[in-house]
């Protein structure tokens, strides 16, 4: 315990220098790491560097001796309630761990031992809301781990001791749907940003930047623009929106970009006529005043539930600094980094039914097919779309992005829902139920290996039923992934070969990831099934009804 203290000791100062060297966009000289390269022992950040692309070079584990892969410890979190949905952070022999209910845990990287646990004390009505206990993972820089939590406040704890250095409420969280966070605070420059929940609920979702020292609210970002044209008559007073996936930090354009959840009610549209801005874009803040830079929306006026909540990822290509960005559509839009200018538009899947396409040089929508109101209606993709949030990886050693489209549809009746913003547990799905369906003929899910500006598919494997886990790409050669049964594999990242599997007791909904410490590298597994996930698909994989609960730690080791 005395050497995991020191090294917490340690990690403190850097632990920041970490983060600021990996939200700095590289280029090419010898003083300056290769992008995705850089600080390669540790996991500093959500997705490990800036440019989101869950990369870890370390290649002591590799094509080589994978097979020879083992358990080295296990880590208990205690609360399973919707198992483990987090990405650790790890910084010099540390690990800063969430669970349930924004239980935060410092742990020894080698030996799994606990340094230090902090609980707090949530607001009882947590237990009301519809999202509740979800913990996406915590923010670690500035000598502090930083917490949002279910009940709409931020959190800074000392990271050495674990104490609360300060707690700050940034949301009317009692008297608002949605007005609460599930995932970990942005460190952009000098400010933290936090994205509030929003879509399917009866709410206006915002992004608020934050003193780090202090936890003072520096400015807040509506992503329910105020314009009757856009939304009409009141129907922007609860029209969703939100950023509940962590934002992209570029130290370059010192920007931060959001990806915002879809309009409210999800499916029913009619009394939101217009392209309801900022929902399903992505915006780019200026993140020392919250002004909007650029927006980029792609779904206009959504009655398809197709958030674009999810990771930015950046790429410096023929001379373009780029942006590429997944929504729940399952069309991948490439972007300018400065500006939001289309370079091209590629589609995930290609078993979409709500339009005929998206025009790679507008953006816009070839032949949209909305659900007609009172009428049940079949939606593809479903309504996690051609991918849920689990991020997929970057490999720069392969040049391909891994990532787990899923290939299902949903069967939605849209209808007129009373609007009750104060009872915390009624959504805005604007639906009479939901029924997920096969698509005859096609594997529920995939991991697929594509260039990320172009779609062009290397190759891909076939799953009975979908991943919802996230993908890790390693300098080793390799790709791991996680089942919701609790089966996390190891592919070669040329062909897609599996060459390594171990059963973790329950299914992954979680970040894999990736660090080294006292000289060894280490793969490290959340595992613990949870989410909406668990629930959703039962009728359509009934399987998924028998599956363990866990919120586990599980690090993997070579001899």
């Amino acid at each position: 315990m005395a050497n995991a203290r020191r090294r917490i000791r340690s990690a403190t100062f850097s632990g920041l220098v970490a983060g600021v060297v990996a939200m700095a966009c590289t280029g090419s000289s010898a003083q300056t790491p290769a992008p995705g390269s850089e600080d390669p022992n540790n996991w500093p950040l959500f997705h490990r560097t800036a440019n989101g692309w869950r990369y870890s070079p370390l290649d002591q584990i590799n094509t080589g001796n994978v097979k020879h892969l083992h358990v080295a410890w296990v880590h208990q979190a205690g609360d399973i309630t919707h198992g483990r949905q987090e990405t650790p952070i790890v910084i010099d022999g540390v690990i800063y761990s969430t669970s349930a209910y924004n239980r935060v845990m410092a742990i020894d990287a080698v030996t799994g031992r606990e340094i230090w646990r902090y609980q707090p004390k949530l607001d009882p009505t947590v237990n009301q809301i519809l999202f509740t206990a979800y913990s996406r993972g915590v923010t670690v820089a500035f000598g502090k781990v930083f917490v949002a939590t279910l009940d709409g406040r931020g959190i800074a704890l000392d990271q050495r001791t674990g104490k609360e250095v300060w707690s700050m409420q940034l949301t009317d969280f009692r008297n608002c749907q949605g007005c609460n966070f599930t995932s970990p605070p942005v460190v952009a420059g000098s400010v933290l940003t936090f994205g509030s929940i929003g879509g399917d609920l009866n709410t206006v979702g915002k992004i608020y930047g934050v003193e780090p020292e202090t936890g003072r609210k520096l400015w807040m970002f509506n992503t329910i623009k105020d314009d009757p044209k856009s939304w009409p008559g009141e129907s922007g007073k609860f029209g969703g929106g939100g950023a509940w996936m962590p934002g992209t930090y570029d130290a370059e354009s010192d920007t931060v970009y959001y990806g915002t959840a879809n309009a409210a009610p999800d499916y029913y549209g009619k009394d939101r006529e217009g392209d309801n801005l900022y929902t399903d874009s992505v915006v780019a803040l200026d993140p020392k005043t919250g002004s909007l830079k650029w927006h980029r929306q792609e779904i206009e006026h959504d009655v398809w539930d197709f958030d674009s909540a999810y990771e930015v990822l950046m790429f410096k290509r023929n001379g373009k600094d780029l942006l590429v960005h997944l929504n729940k559509s399952g069309f991948v839009f490439v972007m300018d980094k400065k500006d939001g200018a289309l370079e091209n538009v590629w589609p995930l899947n290609d078993t979409f039914n709500f339009a005929k396409g998206i025009d790679p040089k507008t953006g816009k929508m070839i032949g949209r097919v909305d659900p007609p109101a009172n009428k049940a209606s079949l939606v593809c993709p479903n309504l996690q779309g051609a991918r849920s949030w689990n991020p997929g990886a970057f490999s720069p050693k392969t040049g391909l992005w891994y990532t787990t489209p899923m290939d299902l549809c949903v069967e939605v009746t849209p209808v007129k829902e009373k609007q009750d913003p104060k009872d915390l547990l009624s959504p805005a799905f604007g639906t009479q139920g939901y029924r997920v369906a096969k698509i005859d003929g096609r594997p529920a899910g995939r991991l697929d290996a594509r260039d990320p500006i172009t779609g062009k598919l290397k190759w891909s494997v076939p799953f009975d039923v979908p991943s919802w886990g996230s993908v890790l790409a390693t300098g080793g050669g390799l790709v791991f992934n996680g089942d919701p049964f609790g089966t996390v594999k190891a592919f070669d990242a040329e062909d897609g070969k599996e060459l390594w599997s171990f059963n973790t007791g329950s299914g992954l909904r979680s970040g894999i990831v990736s660090y080294r410490a006292n000289g060894k590298q280490y793969i490290l597994v959340p595992s613990g099934w949870g989410s909406w996930a668990a629930t959703l698909f039962n009728d359509t994989f009934p399987a998924l009804a028998n599956v363990n609960a866990a919120s586990s730690l599980i690090a993997f080791t070579v001899d």
